[in-house]
């Protein structure tokens, strides 16, 4: 996310890279791993913008009541720019399904 981010992180922050069956867009790789490196669940993310999934550099995860605010404190102590932090559902043949967590950021890792 922002270069300073980058240099107060211990090293190692991208060994948190989950294993997954698609490659996590470049942009926001860095986010997922600080956020999985301080205990948080993550299961979906893109770095939005044109021709992604979302508009805006997302990572949803999973937890209870209380999870969005642990992950918003592990995102500020790593310096990533937070643009928002919501328990989200989705409407799937008019039933919600969710809820889960979602955090958006202002910036990817590569503007």
């Amino acid at each position: 996310m922002s270069a300073n981010a980058a240099q107060v992180e211990p090293a190692g922050i991208l060994d948190h890279m989950p294993d997954t069956d698609m490659a996590i867009d470049p942009g926001i790789a860095y986010a997922v791993c600080a956020l999985r490196a301080g205990g948080i669940e993550t299961f979906e993310s893109c770095e939005g913008g044109n021709g992604h999934a979302m508009l805006e550099p997302t990572i949803r995860f999973h937890g209870n009541a209380w999870e969005g605010h642990r992950a918003f404190t592990v995102a500020m102590e790593r310096g990533l720019p937070v643009l928002a932090v919501r328990r989200s559902y989705t409407v799937t043949d008019g039933q919600l399904e969710g809820p889960w967590w979602e955090m958006t950021f202002r910036t990817t890792a590569t503007s």
